[in-house]
């Protein structure tokens, strides 16, 4: 952003602080002098900076200049690469071509601070002064994913790294790891670095690899947006995302999902309770069934197995609250839903900057962060995963509510219908008391809405989660309006 002054032209930066390698990041709004050069204040002398490969590449001034050292990381293989500040100065012609693109972060880490508040992550709450390491094996247990590098190209000539762009789709696949995991393991499962861990999890990790074949890839979700209206390669909003990851789920019997995606704030239980009642398989169907077609009902495993009669729901909830920024009269009931048993955290963050928010401690919102480029990494010999960089092993970063911005989508997971009734309940109690609400949740399907009909698996020729290869596939889908516009 720019604005004029006596001094000459301003640029608003985003400053922000890291938590280095795979962190997360807490913004501070800096605005700098720029006549005819970039100074970036003394406080920051020793930081890290994000530029764009073109800015890299242009030596006209980087070579004078000595702003940046070698230290080089690994992301000059992707849209962007990090440096680290020497000189603090940028020639002005060079800030106006590329201003737009720059991030400067701050190079240290933020730990907890010393408090007797609780913490609330996805449902459960941390006594952060007796408690924090258990506090930091429940937020290193959510699967992580960040951009990656080096993958196959989408839809065979497409990019080969979502650096830059593919945040939101990142943060989209997090909130369904999250879903899958309370579905085949539970919420009280945790992970530990090299300990051997379900052959469930193993499936579950397996689902978003990044190639074609894996039904909740970078690949599929990118190619499923193009029926959305999103090119490759195009940033996502959170309805969107949302939109495809409902789409996506239809081809995935595995995990036999049922997505819905509310429209205008509202809720609808009637069309809830239709999409997931299913027929119980009698044994004449059964014994009629190919194996495959069970998995989704014989997964779980214990006197906590779903009922046949119910399809495990993921219910997302996009909102806009507020115009330009979150409206304060929001934040109660936006924190209390991060204290439901059924939390799936919420999609969000600021305009082309995505995260996955996770829980809160006060009125700071605690999130993982996609921004870290990776390497890919496929499965190995034996079929397993090395899943060491697919959880963040750093203490998470937060934002104040206050700073988020206001388009958001919140994710609940409801494994039986009595996790769905008990979710209405705390909606109607702790989320419907307010004067503004939040959204509405609402019994009957509203008259002026066109009947609901739940979402089907369209023919196509493939099955599962080779089911995209090209856009050619996407033309039965119906396009969803994406009415979230984040402002820039």
């Amino acid at each position: 952003m720019e604005s004029t002054g006596s001094s000459g032209r301003l640029w608003e930066l985003q400053f922000e602080r890291s938590s280095g390698r795979g962190g997360a990041f807490a913004a501070v709004s800096v605005s700098a002098v720029s006549s005819a050069e970039l100074r970036v204040p003394g406080s920051l002398a020793a930081a890290v900076v994000k530029w764009p490969v073109e800015l890299a590449q242009d030596d006209s001034w980087r070579m004078e200049s000595g702003f940046l050292n070698s230290a080089i990381a690994e992301e000059m293989q992707g849209l962007s690469f990090i440096g680290h500040i020497q000189a603090g100065i940028i020639p002005k012609p060079v800030l106006s071509k590329y201003e737009n693109q720059i991030t400067i972060f701050a190079d240290y880490l933020e730990e907890f601070p010393d408090t007797d508040e609780l913490v609330w992550i996805l449902g459960k709450q941390h006594l952060l002064k007796t408690e924090k390491s258990k506090l930091l094996s429940d937020i290193s247990a959510r699967l992580w994913f960040t951009y990656r590098r080096k993958f196959s190209p989408i839809g065979g000539t497409g990019p080969s790294s979502d650096a830059g762009w593919g945040c939101m789709l990142r943060c989209g696949q997090m909130m369904l790891a999250q879903a899958l995991i309370c579905r085949h393991l539970g919420r009280d499962w945790n992970w530990e670095r090299q300990k051997e861990q379900p052959k469930e999890y193993q499936r579950i990790l397996q689902c978003f690899l990044d190639r074609k074949d894996c039904c909740y890839s970078i690949h599929q979700m990118a190619q499923m947006g193009v029926g959305e209206g999103k090119s490759i390669g195009e940033w996502f909003g959170p309805n969107t995302v949302a939109q495809v990851l409902k789409k996506l789920a239809l081809f995935d019997e595995w995990n036999s999902l049922a997505v819905y995606v509310s429209m205008d704030n509202t809720v609808v239980i009637e069309d809830i309770k239709k999409m997931c009642h299913t027929l119980p398989l009698s044994a004449e169907t059964a014994a009629e069934s190919p194996p495959e077609s069970l998995n989704a009902s014989t997964q779980s495993k214990g006197p906590s197995a779903c009922s046949p009669a119910w399809k495990p729901l993921l219910l997302i909830v996009p909102l806009r609250l507020g115009i330009n920024q979150i409206n304060p009269v929001y934040v109660d009931a936006f924190k209390e839903c991060f204290k439901m048993p059924q939390s799936l955290g919420a999609l969000g963050g600021k305009p082309n900057n995505a995260y996955y928010f996770i829980g809160f401690l006060g009125d700071e919102l605690i999130f993982l962060d996609p921004h870290t480029t990776q390497t890919f990494v496929d499965t190995e010999e034996n079929g397993m995963v090395d899943d060491q960089t697919f959880h963040c092993l750093q203490p998470p970063q937060r934002m104040n509510i206050l700073n988020l911005d206001p388009s958001v989508a919140l994710g609940f997971f409801c494994k039986e219908e009595k996790d769905f009734d008990s979710w209405c309940s705390l909606v109607q109690k702790e989320i419907l008391k307010e004067n503004l609400r939040m959204f509405e949740l609402v019994q009957k399907h509203p008259s002026h809405w066109p009947p609901f009909v739940p979402p089907a698996k369209p023919e196509v020729t493939t099955t599962g989660a080779e089911f995209i290869d090209s856009t050619e596939q996407l033309e039965e889908f119906d396009l969803e309006e994406d009415f979230e516009i984040l402002s820039i």
